[in-house]
């Protein structure tokens, strides 16, 4: 039951996560406090649905999964407070959540010895999304949108495979999502190109 719950919880606050960053894509260039509002609240949300989801790798005893889910932290934070802020996070902050990427997929990849079955392919594909996408989307990078693709394929699967159910919905719906936010970040720098091209053609 407590597993469930810790599901439910976690998983619904990631999803949230990923819908508010679809809603803070609309809103790019048209409402300027409602972007802000919408990208604020989804690292809150990223952030409250972190501890349910280390309480439940901690309870498996994946004690380095849940590390690297902890990992993920110093991003988010940089993320809440250039969304609080309208400016970018301390660069101390910041060069923590960069140097968390590679130590702890380095560490992944040490604990295995090497990659030799699938279970151990999608584990660092899964953490490789979530961290670097964490990071990317922390400084409003587009790119970071593709690495959340990534973590939710990769992390769905592996769920599946781990008789994680309720994750399995959550990580399908949050793909939907991230899609979408992607596809407006696009739609949204695409005008602004062309916007800029006719500005300069017709001075």
């Amino acid at each position: 039951m407590e597993r469930m719950i810790l599901q439910i919880v976690g998983g619904g606050l990631y999803l949230l996560n990923k819908l508010f960053l679809d809603i803070m894509e609309y809103k790019r260039g048209k409402n300027e406090e409602a972007f802000w509002f919408w990208k604020k609240m989804a690292w809150v949300v990223y952030l409250m649905g972190l501890p349910p989801i280390v309480m439940i790798f901690f309870r498996e005893r994946n004690w380095l999964f849940g590390a690297i889910e902890l990992g993920g932290a110093p991003a988010m934070f940089c993320g809440l407070i250039a969304a609080r802020t309208r400016k970018d996070a301390p660069r101390w902050l910041s060069r923590i959540a960069f140097f968390a990427i590679p130590i702890g997929l380095g560490w992944r990849l040490y604990d295995f010895g090497g990659i030799t079955t699938l279970n151990q392919l999608l584990e660092i594909a899964g953490s490789a999304g979530f961290l670097v996408g964490t990071y990317l989307l922390a400084k409003d990078k587009e790119s970071g949108y593709g690495w959340f693709m990534l973590m939710n394929a990769a992390t769905g699967w592996l769920l599946y495979i781990e008789k994680y159910p309720w994750f399995v919905p959550q990580q399908i719906l949050s793909a939907i999502f991230i899609l979408d936010a992607y596809l407006a970040n696009r739609s949204y720098r695409r005008a602004q190109t062309t916007t800029e091209r006719y500005s300069t053609a017709n001075p």
